[in-house]
């Protein structure tokens, strides 16, 4: 009588037979690779998430890069540049007169409503030992300025707000175009298979342009922004209403269904992109509201923030931040925050400047630079890029009596972390900060550098689209050499 083990020697399992005996080993190699993956918030240096095949597989970058992932704070409107960070002493000389006599020939402005020359309702000081002039309206930024580096010197194409959005987030200034956290997500995928290779963190504004700013264009809508609400549930819907075998069923339904149609079709980027985004979107239920769950922060952090800040609108800037840093340590590869709606509406203050440029600065100040300090504590700065920005700039000299309109011509922006060189400044503008007296730069070069920094030739990441090879930058772009380490 032979041994009992030739029984199953002889009479081989089943592929049912071998998928139900094993079912328990497959949960357990799944739950063991979500538990050290980075929806959970695990360390960089720790083993990754199981990775699955598709849009957001990381793909390798063209060269080192400097850092891992962005975090743009957009700041809409277009602040002022002569009264946060670009000094003009000779607004103060000049104040009170004829602009067309002090400066000179002026360019056509937005409402053409020319008041005198209007020189800073804030004063200036310098901070760190780069001596970075900073206007009283950032007076915890100021506290930053070493680690970070201002570009005195970018322009616009567009003096209107919805064109020079669409120009800022996409390269161009016409709606359809892919925004640059889409051109992010298509050129380097994403470290976390568990949430949104983009982010839009929701601060109350939607901008002039609307969420054509945060499309994927013509990409595959999988690269495309997801907008996280306020709040402790960013997303309706993320918590199941079922159990878990009955929603991966259905889930199995829908995913067969649709690849028989793509079978049927011979391939759809639509229908591909919607089944890997309902597959995402199982993997943000258990995802989001762990990320969403900022209980185990500790009172110093928060503190630090100031989510209990009496101001409403610093207490909503400073979740957004802090959720920014979360995303980051979970590998989000880009993170885009809009700012809270205060009175005055968004920093575009056409009339009552200083009351308006005031409640926006109160909300964004603090966290911003609880933002910086705090990557730079975790270890998590040198491979984070920042970048603080808005469409354009404004006049130097009034619209009407107390506002400033808008102006492409010159304005700042700011970059720190990943790659950068703080303490630097790069770019003068003349003696009024009206426009660019050396160094120029516009939205292209910024894409450009920014992409350079991820580790992308920008001239290479290409997507062919209508019969030509599209890219963010166009046929334009250089890099922002100064800001570089």
């Amino acid at each position: 009588m032979g041994h009992h083990c030739n029984n199953y020697t002889q009479s081989p399992l089943t592929r049912r037979q071998m998928l139900t005996r094993c079912a328990s080993g497959f949960g357990g190699v799944a739950l063991a690779g979500l538990m050290s993956g980075k929806s959970f918030g695990q360390q960089i240096s720790q083993a990754p998430a199981i990775q699955k095949a598709g849009p957001l597989a990381p793909k390798p970058s063209h060269f080192t890069a400097k850092a891992k992932s962005v975090i743009f704070l957009y700041m809409d409107g277009g602040p002022s540049q002569v009264d946060t960070f670009d000094f003009k002493p000779d607004l103060i000389k000049f104040n009170g007169e004829d602009p067309r006599k002090a400066i000179g020939k002026l360019e056509p402005t937005q409402f053409n409503s020319i008041g005198k020359v209007m020189q800073s309702p804030w004063k200036f000081k310098q901070y760190g030992e780069s001596g970075a002039w900073v206007s009283d309206l950032f007076p915890h930024v100021a506290q930053c300025v070493d680690d970070i580096a201002f570009v005195k010197t970018m322009t616009s194409k567009f003096p209107e707000h919805t064109t020079a959005n669409y120009f800022l987030h996409t390269g161009h200034g016409i709606q359809g175009r892919p925004s640059m956290g889409a051109w992010m997500g298509y050129g380097l995928g994403s470290e976390n298979d568990s949430l949104p290779g983009f982010v839009v963190l929701n601060g109350g504004l939607i901008p002039p342009g609307g969420l054509d700013n945060f499309n994927s264009g013509f990409l595959p809508a999988s690269y495309q922004g997801s907008i996280f609400e306020q709040g402790p549930n960013p997303l309706a819907n993320v918590k199941p209403r079922e159990s878990g075998n009955n929603q991966r069923a259905k889930l199995d339904l829908v995913q067969s269904l649709d690849q028989a149609m793509i079978d049927a079709v011979g391939g759809d980027g639509a229908l591909e992109s919607a089944v890997d985004n309902y597959e995402t979107a199982y993997r943000m239920q258990r995802a989001v509201p762990e990320l969403a769950d900022i209980s185990g922060e500790s009172e110093e952090v928060k503190a630090l923030y100031g989510l209990d800040h009496k101001n409403k609108g610093t207490a909503t800037f400073a979740r957004q931040c802090l959720l920014a840093r979360r995303l980051v340590e979970r590998g989000v590869r880009f993170i885009e925050l809009t700012c809270p709606k205060v009175g005055g509406d968004r920093w575009d203050q056409h009339g009552n400047l200083k009351d308006g440029h005031a409640n926006n600065a109160v909300c964004v100040d603090q966290p911003i630079a609880a933002l910086i300090k705090d990557l730079k504590r975790t270890g998590l700065l040198d491979e984070t890029l920042i970048v603080w920005c808005g469409e354009f700039g404004r006049t130097p000299f009034a619209q009407g009596s107390n506002g400033r309109d808008h102006n492409p011509h010159a304005f700042t922006i700011w970059m720190s972390g990943g790659g950068i060189k703080g303490g630097t400044s790069v770019g003068t503008t003349d003696r009024f900060g009206y426009k660019v007296a050396d160094d120029k730069y516009d939205i292209h070069d910024l894409h450009a550098t920014m992409l350079h920094l991820m580790g992308i030739d920008h001239t290479r990441l290409t997507y062919r689209f209508s019969g030509r090879d599209f890219r963010l930058t166009d046929v334009f772009g250089r890099l922002i050499e100064g800001v570089l380490a």
